[in-house]
């Protein structure tokens, strides 16, 4: 199939170029004919008038030339149209295989792509369109080849988040069915706690599904940004408190209001917070601030926590990223899915979010931004 498409273009181009050439040819020979006869009889005419004494007898030799002439002249320019064809052959052919040869190029690699070989590259040649089409093509395959990489990494992040809490649960039920475990309160404690873990795992894995598909109404509606960001403070404050965190805000004066869904601002806000919280040791600090920057209002969550490497930050709202997957384990954090969810929301808002950090131990700052509420 892709010889065949490769050989159809390649006659395309060869007829269109041989196309232009024959009507070129055409116009030629037309002209040819049609000025040839009026060209030769004047200059045929000013020699008469310049040899007075000549007879008629000029008049028939004359006529005899001229037909010797046009005979002479339609071989010359057949002999030139034949030659002209064969160079314009030519020259068609070169050009359209060099057309050719970095289309049939990048349908191989398709082809390849198509059977899951996501490294496929085509090599880029000058500047010309070709060559930005070639762009295009590498730039698209390293897509496909992080998402297939970010596919393979969901299949064991998300194998490894339901083994682990389902290993929990059925060793704790396997203990007490064998009487190893007794049958109190800490123990039934230890199987909820693991079961809700398997439980948010999939409610974050759903909401993931209904945000990306944008399967969800926003009710958008003029908001009080100080309130959402004492809202979210009283919510988190007795789990910052049992962590030794000091957690506390800071608000420009006269904010104005923001145009957004409450249920979900509070949620993106509770999910910065919450990650802050979690990744900062105790005796740490992590301030809620908002602000007016330009038309919209910047929602900053400050922590002194463990920070993020610099070639992390790009990627840190990709879904199921994690910057250290052994310490978020270890920590209870959890798949990378909240910061994806996080994202899809604000962008739904008009808004964006993203992230600053110096480094490791350094801290980090999640900011982001929801547009303004104009004033009727």
């Amino acid at each position: 199939m892709i010889d065949y498409f490769r050989r159809r273009l390649g006659a395309r181009l060869l007829l269109s170029y041989l196309v232009i050439i024959v009507v070129g040819v055409l116009v030629l020979v037309i002209a040819s004919q049609f000025i040839l006869p009026t060209s030769f009889n004047r200059h045929m005419n000013g020699m008469m008038d310049g040899g007075m004494g000549m007879g008629m007898g000029m008049n028939n030799s004359m006529g005899q030339l001229y037909v010797d002439f046009r005979a002479s002249f339609n071989e010359a320019l057949t002999y030139a149209t034949l030659a002209a064809m064969l160079a314009a052959s030519i020259l068609s052919l070169f050009f359209s295989r060099s057309v050719i040869a970095p289309v049939h190029a990048m349908s191989l690699a398709t082809q390849r792509i198509a059977d899951g070989q996501y490294d496929e590259r085509v090599q880029v040649n000058g500047n010309d369109e070709l060559a930005q089409l070639a762009v295009y093509f590498n730039q698209m395959a390293e897509k496909l080849n992080e998402v297939e990489t970010m596919r393979r990494q969901l299949i064991g992040d998300v194998s490894h988040e339901l083994r682990t809490p389902l290993t929990a649960i059925k060793g704790s039920m396997e203990g007490l069915m064998d009487g190893v475990l007794p049958a109190t309160d800490e123990t039934y404690q230890q199987v909820h706690a693991e079961a809700e873990r398997l439980n948010h795992l999939v409610n974050d894995l759903q909401e993931l599904s209904r945000v990306e598909a944008r399967a969800y109404q926003l009710d958008i509606r003029p908001l009080d940004a100080s309130t959402l960001v004492r809202t979210v403070t009283k919510r988190l404050f007795p789990h910052a408190e049992s962590k030794r965190i000091t957690l506390d805000f800071e608000l420009s004066p006269d904010l104005p209001h923001v145009l957004a869904d409450e249920d979900r601002a509070v949620q993106v806000l509770t999910n910065l917070t919450g990650n802050a919280l979690q990744y900062t040791p105790d005796g740490g600090r992590v301030t809620i601030s908002a602000k007016r920057i330009s038309n919209a209002i910047q929602f900053s969550v400050r922590d002194t926590g463990i920070g993020i490497p610099p070639e992390h930050l790009s990627h840190i709202f990709d879904r199921f990223y994690r910057v250290d997957k052994s310490r978020s384990r270890q920590t209870g954090g959890g798949s990378g899915i909240g910061l994806t969810i996080a994202r899809a929301l604000i962008e739904a808002h008009g808004g964006r979010i993203w992230v600053e950090s110096a480094g490791e131990e350094l801290g980090s700052v999640f900011n982001f931004t929801i547009p303004i509420a104009k004033s009727k």
